[in-house]
């Protein structure tokens, strides 16, 4: 199984997601700017994993600029609310005690997604064909992942047959790294553009979609990467439920709406387009509540009225 970052001999040790998976190159984050540009750079991604990212940076930054380092971490991305959280409870801790928390962070991180798994899983009565959307596996979320935790748990219990994997453009986290993750477990999976996922539901290939969340509003609007709204849209017109798969770090209970989420406008030098055609790159929409049909954390299954 995939590992995306561990901590050793002082150094925050990521694995660069931007080179997978055509090869596995590690990066060692010794300064608090490194481990930022790690992460506004997209070599470590996906809401869990860079919270763990930001704590184990502000505990290597010298005790004389940890607040600096923090609020540095802090302006990395701005959507996903679990960079937030750790840096919050990394800053409460202290200097002293910051690598110890960010230890306890990742452990804390690893065991949700485990929960994760087994209370998705259930959801399955029969083997189900799977959508999900960018990569939410154990590249973004440590253990088993989140939303591929689901898959993964489910597969193992003869629930889960197939898996459809959309692309996700700009950057093809799906095409790259969820059919990359799927691959190493032998789980069926077949690889789809993101304007597929219309015709799968109309022919009646797809039994569930499951998906991760980089935030998660108190009343269960889900923010989570570009195209997750319209799979949800398109999943409620065709009656196939609509799940999300989160650890409890993602539910911000002090955003209200989703109206209230930041939305990360990232450089449109990551669309391809031609000539110097103007561009616009959003990193990710806003999925209201009513499309959601549960929303599943390491607590239990959650089901609408949301109330966080």
């Amino acid at each position: 199984m995939a590992w995306p970052l561990y901590f050793e001999d002082g150094a925050l040790m990521v694995l660069d997601q931007r080179a997978l998976p055509a090869e596995e190159r590690w990066l060692a984050c010794t300064e608090v700017e490194q481990v930022a540009e790690a992460i506004e750079t997209l070599a470590v991604r996906g809401a869990p994993v860079i919270g763990i990212a930001a704590a184990y940076g502000a505990a290597i930054a010298p005790a004389e600029n940890f607040e600096r380092a923090v609020e540095r971490l802090r302006r990395t991305r701005p959507t996903a609310v679990n960079l937030q959280w750790a840096l919050d409870r990394v800053r409460e801790a202290g200097p002293d005690r910051a690598l110890q928390t960010a230890h306890a962070i990742a452990e804390r991180e690893q065991q949700a997604t485990r929960l994760i798994a087994e209370h998705g899983a259930e959801l399955f009565t029969e083997p189900a064909r799977v959508i999900t959307h960018c990569n939410a596996g154990a590249l973004a979320a440590t253990g088993v992942g989140t939303a591929l935790g689901v898959v993964r748990a489910g597969f193992a219990a003869g629930r889960v047959r197939e898996v459809w994997v959309p692309e996700t453009r700009p950057l093809l986290q799906g095409a790259r790294l969820t059919a990359w993750e799927l691959a190493q477990e032998g789980i069926p999976h077949r690889v789809v553009t993101d304007s597929s996922v219309g015709l799968l539901l109309y022919r009646g290939l797809v039994d569930a979609a499951v998906v991760g969340a980089d935030r998660i509003a108190a009343n269960g609007d889900v923010a989570n990467k570009i195209g997750t709204y319209p799979l949800a849209v398109l999943a409620s017109r065709h009656g196939v439920p609509f799940y999300v798969a989160a650890p409890s770090s993602t539910i911000d209970a002090g955003v209200a709406t989703g109206a209230d989420i930041p939305i990360e406008e990232r450089s449109p030098r990551e669309l391809a387009t031609p000539g110097d055609a103007p561009a616009a790159n959003w990193a990710f929409d806003v999925t209201p509540h009513d499309l959601v049909t549960a929303i599943i954390t390491e607590r239990g299954v959650v089901r609408p009225p949301y109330a966080f």
